[in-house]
């Protein structure tokens, strides 16, 4: 069944599509095939995540349209499709193998006074973390139990955010008494969903017609954890050449970048290195997009800064992307799509009838905003076919958050339900057999998969294609 209600535009969709400069009057090309009670929870995750989808799929639409000329394809999106995008993560297969999403030590804990949510998934994470609370490096769950049930949730975030660790104490829902830490302390609230505008002089750079939207354009992808991979994930689905760019002194998890590496290819670069630099700039002369996963500021020092790169190479669309919001005094701190639904809130909100913190149905921040970066990078080289100027976007988790809280109106449900398998498939690839989660992304003649498998990380020369 397709759903369109008496006609009229999704209202989620056409506000995901207005916050990255979309024309209102293209959001009734997009329609969604209902599939049941997808990604249930308490907030309207299944109305956010079609919603993103949606306007990720319009975006590549109207590109296309805009480059080789005609009408803008019709976008139907299939709700079974994103659920199971959302969670690809927890589908993926590596030889029969399923990964672990979380680590022993990331989680929700009881401290004195609430709870904390942890995040150590990383080797230099969990080091920062026990090294924080004054424990050994070896210390297991039970020891850290015991430890941050000794001090106040507030207590531990900040301790632990002093010593380079991810801690976070768990807020209330909004509306709710008590301060279990972070009442009045981090408020998502207000946060723009994304953030656009056109920077400096026209360059020369025009797209001329190709059979997939992205076709030709150039992306330096310097994400790291889901959200960003995913929105470069889905640029290679639609035709870029994306390169992934790392640090060789910052390890990546296996799993995860098999999941959200498809189709791109990944290179390590030391930019604190002269050679390093010197293959970045080569890289960039002849980029279309740089794509960053960072804490604002974070890749300054790198000569990086969004007005740099454009002042450098003129027509280029610089999009970015973090944890807590580009103002306030948490903008600076590292974030994860958990840590975000820990302080926002959103874990209170999840948790019911129960006294410990929920979560919501699948790291839809991290998703959702992926999708969402995406669709503004797709906006974005749109517009340069008319100006030729640059851009310069920003995206966080948290306004995602705020928007999912705030802003979201519940729609009805539709369809009869949906099987997984009709959304997954099996390839090869340099890590072995994989099976995988097929991209949600649909409008009419588009792509149903990537070109290609993820390939090792850092295992491709410093090149363009």
């Amino acid at each position: 069944m397709t759903t369109n209600p008496s006609g009229a535009p999704d209202r989620t969709t056409t506000q995901a599509w207005q916050a990255i400069g979309g024309s209102a009057d293209l959001v009734e090309r997009v329609s969604y095939r209902g599939a049941g009670q997808v990604l249930p929870a308490v907030l309207p995750v299944r109305e956010l995540a079609r919603a993103t989808v949606g306007a990720c799929s319009l975006a590549a639409a109207e590109l296309l349209a805009a480059r080789g000329g005609g009408a803008v394809p019709e976008v139907v999106v299939d709700e079974g499709a994103v659920a199971t995008a959302f969670i690809s993560e927890r589908h993926l297969l590596v030889d029969g193998r399923k990964p672990t999403p979380f680590a022993p030590l990331s989680g929700f804990w009881q401290a004195a006074d609430g709870w904390v949510r942890t995040h150590a998934n990383y080797p230099h994470h969990r080091t920062r973390l026990l090294a924080a609370l004054g424990l050994d490096a070896e210390a297991g769950p039970e020891e850290l139990s015991r430890e941050l049930a000794s001090r106040s949730a507030r207590e531990v975030q900040e301790t632990v955010y002093a010593g380079g660790g991810l801690a976070v104490a768990v807020a209330p829902a909004p509306g709710e008494g008590g301060d279990p830490g972070t009442a009045g302390d981090f408020k998502a609230a207000g946060l723009p969903l994304a953030e656009s505008e056109a920077v400096g002089t026209a360059g020369e750079r025009r797209l001329a017609g190709g059979e997939l939207p992205a076709s030709g354009v150039r992306v330096l992808d310097l994400t790291r954890v889901i959200a960003g991979p995913v929105a470069t994930r889905t640029l290679s689905l639609l035709g870029a050449d994306v390169l992934r760019v790392d640090s060789p002194g910052l390890e990546e998890d296996p799993d995860s970048h098999t999941d959200t590496g498809l189709g791109k290819r990944s290179t390590l670069l030391d930019l604190d290195t002269a050679e390093g630099r010197s293959v970045f700039e080569e890289l960039l002369a002849a980029a279309d997009v740089v794509v960053t996963g960072y804490r604002p500021g974070g890749l300054d020092r790198h000569g990086l800064a969004a007005e740099e790169l454009i002042a450098r190479r003129p027509g280029l669309i610089v999009a970015q992307l973090c944890a807590w919001g580009w103002t306030g005094p948490w903008a600076g701190r590292r974030g994860f799509d958990s840590l975000v639904q820990a302080a926002s809130g959103i874990a209170s909100v999840e948790a019911g009838s129960g006294d410990r913190p929920g979560v919501l149905p699948a790291q839809a921040l991290d998703h959702g905003t992926g999708y969402l970066l995406a669709a503004g990078v797709l906006r974005a080289l749109t517009g340069r076919q008319t100006d030729g100027r640059g851009r310069h976007l920003r995206f966080s988790l948290a306004g995602t958050a705020g928007w999912l809280m705030n802003d979201i109106a519940p729609e009805p449900i539709e369809g009869e339900g949906y099987d997984p398998a009709d959304w997954l498939t099996e390839g090869s690839s340099d890590y072995g057999k994989l099976r995988y989660a097929l991209p949600p992304v649909a409008y009419e003649g588009g792509p149903r998969n990537w070109a290609s498998a993820s390939t090792l990380w850092g295992g491709d020369q410093a090149a363009w294609l």
